[in-house]
């Protein structure tokens, strides 16, 4: 030990937070949300700048619908990392659920501009489309929810919140189409039922 002195230690201490961080990641994978939430706290009490921690906890926060707290360790990431899309996405998912939709959609709106092809593009078109539905913007909704079906194709639930948003904005065979296409991936789904039926008395009369 004296041969290294403080720079053994200061290896130690390095590899210590490492494993903290990848233990944190490994319990959010298997969703133990609580204990990666406790994992990352205790680092954050060592190294409050640790952005890799703050990233985890807001993803765990978010898996356990705790969402202002979410969104506070998200804003204290954010002083670490400006443009981190992670921490930016996290933010826009906190807004949604809190129904802050303007906040929400900023967010959202800045993680596309940063990350368009990042891992989560499909889940900000999907939101961003949801808060259009919100707002009654039901064209925007169709342009952004027809980009996350885009991206999941197979999402019979997406297709069916397209064909909903179409079908408020006045366009029955698109909207149509739409239902269709998520009855072909799941037929059970009983809004996609009724809304072709909706659709279909609709453009029979």
């Amino acid at each position: 030990m004296k041969a290294f002195g403080v720079p053994l230690l200061l290896l130690f201490f390095a590899c210590g937070l490492y494993a903290q961080r990848t233990d944190a990641l490994a319990e959010y994978r298997s969703g133990n949300y609580e204990e990666a939430v406790q994992i990352c706290k205790q680092e954050l009490k060592i190294n409050p700048g640790n952005l890799e921690s703050h990233v985890v906890i807001c993803w765990s926060l978010l898996s356990l619908r705790r969402y202002e707290e979410c969104r506070l360790y998200a804003i204290a990431g954010r002083t670490i990392s400006r443009y981190d899309p992670r921490i930016i996405e996290t933010l826009g998912e906190a807004y949604y659920f809190q129904g802050r939709n303007s906040e929400a959609l900023q967010y959202f709106q800045e993680y596309i501009n940063l990350a368009p092809q990042g891992s989560r593009i499909d889940i900000v078109y999907y939101y961003t489309g949801e808060i259009f539905i919100r707002l009654g913007q039901y064209r925007r909704a169709d342009i952004a929810l027809s980009t996350a079906v885009y991206y999941v194709p197979q999402n019979a639930e997406w297709w069916t919140r397209l064909a909903y948003a179409r079908e408020n904005a006045g366009e029955d065979a698109a909207s149509l189409t739409a239902y269709e296409r998520a009855l072909s991936i799941n037929t059970n789904l009983i809004d996609a039922q009724r809304g072709r039926s909706r659709i279909r008395s609709a453009l029979a009369n």
